[in-house]
């Protein structure tokens, strides 16, 4: 990629938004998405000479994905920065350990301005269809603005853009103001309210410290409850900034040791469901019994799970939080939603004029694979309904060709950065375009037998997990219980596996063509 080790320039004013990029009528690569995966594609796909024949078509007003979305208060990576960040573009100037959504946000906007993916971008611009065109060979591409067709499309949106509102009866009778946490409603004034919070996942132990200061009473909604231990941010110190400035290698070391760390201790202790794991546990209790002084509210926030099993959350002020005179832990059944409010298992009416529902998102059920269609002209919704989601190293599909997703199927990690597996899936995509390039063809497709393999393999590595046989239930399981998001094993495996592009895993066919040939 361009200028690797290159340290990322620090740009905080942000330049006026340019017209909207008119859609032009046929790209070589249309990106769907402008997050960490599309941003990386493009960058990479840039270097390979494609910058002038892509497009990336994003929802959004800009670039950011996930980090774009989630701007309830306190959202942060739990995820050092050093690690959380591409590894061509480090930024000595983070100023926390652990970066927060604005900062993330920033990174990725400059980014893209310094490797010139900007001006690619279609912001405002939502997918609504893409259709395999058999005939052409190209993908038929519907959006909000208009049409186009593209030889190649690669998915950057990931698994976790879709919020999930659980289908509570009477919910839209609900006379108050109600918004999931990666919609946050900034408009709305939670002073004094009395806020009703759904969940209690990743996000709400991070806005609830704070939505507790303003609101007037507060109850949390808890069915199971997380795992939780001390998190390690604190502001970086200047003398690293400058030390990472001066000599970038010294960056590289700290990345390479959180990454080996994570790999080697936390990693090994998840992916073989690890004795060891008690000891995580003990940790978490220990710290629970330092912050926690009531043991019947002690008891209703001990997991009986494994931890791991779901994701293990980090911080400081969540139990605080929880012991505010305002606050009350619930742990009822939600089972209606009242014009006041919700009505628990137990009959109780808990008055709310404010519902925020920290309740993930549909990973597992996610409605791109609606909008996509593929040879035979069934969605890749319908191609999975039988077994899950699968694709090959997380990234092609049968059935679909000369398309590519990225952060798909088993590429989601329980112990380090998500980045990782992206950069990999990317050298995968751009190894796919040369072999294309290399003998000619137009058209390039996994075989059936190769993505039936790999899926096999996965399910049998996760089969001993903490994530399958840690006791619980949890977003990385499908309906059938297959995990179908994370992958089951240490990341260099992944990185080793799709380092070297094999073209014997797939079918490449042409090049006789109706459209336009794809080359440089």
């Amino acid at each position: 990629m361009s200028a690797p080790g290159s340290a990322l320039r620090t740009d905080p004013v942000r330049p006026p938004r340019p017209a909207p990029l008119p859609l032009p009528d046929h790209v070589r690569i249309a990106i769907v998405g402008a997050g960490f995966s599309g941003l990386g594609a493009a960058v990479a796909l840039t270097d390979e000479g494609y910058g002038d024949d892509l497009i990336l078509l994003e929802r959004r007003s800009d670039v950011g994905g996930t980090w774009h979305d989630n701007s309830y208060p306190g959202c942060r990576c739990d995820v050092p920065s050093n690690l959380y960040s591409f590894s061509f573009a480090p930024n000595p100037n983070w100023s926390e350990t652990y970066s927060g959504q604005p900062e993330i946000e920033r990174y990725l906007q400059v980014t893209a301005r310094q490797y010139g993916v900007t001006d690619r971008v279609a912001f405002d611009t939502t997918l609504d269809a893409a259709l395999w065109d058999v005939t052409r060979r190209v993908w038929r591409i519907a959006t909000s603005r208009g049409s186009l067709t593209a030889d190649l499309l690669i998915s950057g949106g990931g698994f976790l853009s879709e919020p999930h509102v659980p289908a509570l009866p009477g919910r839209e009778t609900f006379a108050g103001t109600t918004f999931h946490s990666a919609q946050w409603n900034h408009a709305h004034d939670l002073t004094g309210r009395k806020v009703a919070i759904v969940g209690t996942g990743a996000s709400t132990i991070q806005f609830l410290p704070i939505v507790q200061k303003s609101a007037g009473h507060v109850t949390l909604f808890q069915r199971t409850p997380p795992w939780v231990f001390p998190h390690a941010n604190r502001p970086t110190r200047a003398v690293e900034r400058l030390t990472y400035t001066r000599w970038p290698w010294t960056q590289k070391v700290s990345r390479a040791r959180n990454y080996w760390f994570r790999e080697a201790v936390l990693g090994s202790l998840l992916i073989h469901n690890s004795r060891k794991l008690r000891k995580l546990e003990r940790l978490a209790e220990k710290f629970m019994d330092h912050q926690v002084a009531d043991p019947a509210l002690r008891a209703k926030l001990t997991p009986t799970y494994t931890p791991g099993c779901k994701r293990l959350l980090q911080s400081n002020d969540y139990y605080p939080a929880l012991q505010r005179p305002n606050v009350r832990l619930e742990t009822e059944k939600i089972v209606q939603v009242h014009p006041g409010g919700l009505v628990t298992a137990d009959g109780v009416l808990h008055e709310a004029d404010t519902i925020i529902y920290g309740t993930g998102f549909r990973a597992t059920d996610n409605p791109m694979a609606e909008k996509l269609r593929g040879v035979d002209g069934r969605s890749l919704k319908e191609h999975w309904a039988p077994s899950g989601m699968q694709a090959y190293c997380g990234t092609t599909i049968a059935g679909f060709p000369n398309f590519f997703m990225l952060a798909g199927p088993n590429t989601g990690i329980g112990h380090t950065s998500l980045v990782i597996m992206i950069e990999a899936q990317v050298r995968h995509i751009v190894g796919a375009i040369r072999s294309l390039k290399a003998q000619g063809a137009r058209v390039i497709e996994v075989r059936p037998d190769v993505m039936a393999s790999w899926n096999a393999e996965l399910q049998r590595k996760a089969t001993p997990t903490v994530w399958n046989s840690g006791g619980c239930s949890s977003w990385y399981l499908d309906a059938a219980g297959r995990n179908t998001t994370l992958w089951p094993d240490h990341t260099y495996r992944f990185v080793r596996r799709t380092r070297t592009f094999d073209a014997s895993d797939y079918v490449l066919t042409g090049p006789v063509m109706m459209g336009p040939r794809l080359s440089s």
